[in-house]
């Protein structure tokens, strides 16, 4: 039985000349930005977004607000079950660069940020509809996410991920709209205020399953806390500069997907409950397809279950069974 899978690392560089390759999963935050139109302006206006949030944030011997720029890399990880040279697209996360235009010096930022992934697609958008189809009451399959949480915890875990990167990744999500999140008395200098949510989450769960651990943090001048999924001790294991690159490189993409939280005009309370309905918000000038997305996400669960779930079923079972 082979218990390790072969992960390949791919990466391409995120810039305004950046087009999706046919692989990519087009739900992904930056693919739908970088298509119709106005694909250059999308992406030229986020970094430009990016690149200003950065230097806010990273203040200090910064008078000018110039010092830093953002690099952003996508990276794509393909999985090889049997080892015969055949992989199926896993997973899609960012990484993050920093140039310090002071120093020259171009400085490693955070992988993860995004995330995207065909088998997280599928079980959200065929199991779960599936599995409560005719039930009265809303319930989760047995072993909900085991397999996916497994095929992440052994991606970090492998050769290839230490090969090319040298801490854990963080994953920097959006609120939820269904949980109360109260102000704490924590507070970071970078991170800013801590939120601590009313329940757990279907999301949260799902996510401890490949090893993360989940805070909410909102950093000076946000409008809402955003979730920081980690492993280990996140105010101490990375940088100010790390951190600061995660946040406005997560909270752009949020202003730009979810403006009525990230781009409310009305700043979050000590009591916050996000509202997808919130009218009083602004729009940036970022061109985006919310309701494709929300399609895609289905068809791209379709298409893990076809060409990847039933296919390497017995494979996948036995592997995730024997998987410690």
């Amino acid at each position: 039985m082979n218990n390790n899978f072969t992960f390949t690392i791919k990466s391409i560089c995120l810039d305004e000349n950046y087009r999706p390759s046919d692989n990519t999963r087009i739900t992904t935050n930056f693919a739908n930005l970088a298509r119709g139109e106005r694909r250059q302006e999308n992406l030229r206006d986020a970094l430009r977004m990016i690149n200003n949030r950065f230097n806010a944030l990273a203040h200090w011997d910064n008078a000018k607000g110039d010092r830093y720029s953002v690099e952003l890399e996508i990276v794509s990880v393909d999985v090889d079950i049997e080892g015969k040279g055949q992989s199926f697209p896993t997973i899609e996360i960012l990484k993050t660069n920093i140039l310090d235009h002071h120093t020259e010096q171009r400085i490693e930022g955070i992988v993860g940020n995004n995330f995207s992934s065909y088998v997280r697609d599928y079980d959200f958008s065929v199991l779960l509809p599936n599995h409560n189809k005719n039930q009265t009451q809303f319930s989760i399959p047995d072993n909900f996410g085991d397999l996916h949480g497994k095929l992440f915890k052994s991606f970090a875990k492998s050769d290839s991920f230490k090969e090319k990167f040298t801490k854990p990744p963080v994953i920097c999500l959006s609120v939820s709209d269904n949980k109360i999140y109260q102000r704490t008395g924590n507070q970071h200098p970078v991170l800013g205020v801590e939120y601590q949510p009313n329940s757990t989450s279907l999301t949260e769960q799902y996510f401890q399953k490949m090893g993360l651990q989940v805070r909410y943090f909102m950093p000076a001048n946000s409008a809402a806390p955003l979730a920081f999924y980690f492993v280990g001790d996140l105010l101490n294991d990375y940088t100010n500069l790390e951190l600061i690159g995660t946040i406005s490189t997560m909270e752009t993409f949020q202003k730009i997907y979810r403006p009525e939280i990230y781009n409310a005009n009305a700043v979050a309370g000590k009591s916050y409950q996000p509202n997808l309905k919130n009218l009083d918000h602004s729009l940036t000038q970022i061109v985006y397809d919310r309701e494709e997305r929300s399609q895609l996400a289905s068809e791209q669960g379709k298409f893990a279950e076809q060409h990847f779930i039933k296919p390497y079923q017995k494979v996948l079972e036995q592997w995730s069974a024997n998987y410690a």
